[in-house]
């Protein structure tokens, strides 16, 4: 007789497991809204691709990273990471005429859109009197340190992405200042290996920005 097991309840749910159902559940919501938005429009694009189908593609393949991506930038705010997601999903089918949903060529035009509404919803609520500011308003002095702020957690986000050796190189070279030998005795490896290994991060370090809509230098 075959048993079933019982079902995954959010307390026995591991923290990844929950947040990968918050983000998922999420990316559903805001795929639906910006569905619906864009249906009671009766929107159909330039060269008759229909907002139901740009929409689905659009979410179906880069909807999760996005809306990840989002929510970092706004300190865990899921629900305005929907909001931010479905703005830019309905904008890119704005363009529908020049964007393919299903490259990934996409990516970085998403991204940068993604990032300039969470610039544009920060400046918003700093220009409404203090009594409508939220809390999370505190943790930025100025208007024009919201570019910097935002910068810093695209980089960081980035880094995620390397390798654990090559994050290692950096903060070494970088971060801490230190020498290519200096560099080579701390880690234990030959001069070229650190030369090598810095070559490599940066430039998949320039690859993350770039797929994020940021220009590396």
């Amino acid at each position: 007789m075959l048993v079933s097991s019982p079902p995954t309840t959010a307390r026995d749910a591991t923290p990844a497991e929950a947040v990968s159902a918050q983000a998922s559940s999420a990316q559903a919501a805001s795929a639906r809204a910006a569905s619906a938005q864009a249906a009671s429009a009766d929107a159909v694009a330039a060269d008759g691709v229909s907002a139901e189908v740009f929409l689905r593609a659009v979410y179906e393949r880069h909807g999760a990273v996005l809306l990840r991506f989002a929510a970092r930038l706004l300190g865990g705010d899921w629900h305005r990471a929907e909001d931010v997601l479905q703005e830019a999903a309905i904008r890119a089918w704005q363009h529908a005429a020049e964007l393919d949903p299903t490259a990934e060529a996409i990516r970085p035009w998403l991204f940068h859109v993604v990032r300039n509404l969470v610039i544009d919803g920060y400046r918003g609520r700093q220009a409404r009197p203090p009594e409508e500011e939220g809390p999370d308003m505190a943790q930025l002095p100025v208007a024009d340190g919201v570019d910097d702020a935002l910068t810093v957690q695209i980089v960081v986000d980035a880094l995620r992405d390397l390798a654990p050796f090559q994050r290692e190189v950096l903060l070494h070279v970088y971060y801490m200042g230190r020498s290519v030998n200096q560099t080579a005795r701390v880690l234990g490896v030959p001069p070229g290996t650190v030369k090598s290994r810095t070559h490599y991060a940066m430039r998949a370090l320039r690859d993350g920005l770039n797929s994020r809509g940021l220009t590396a230098a």
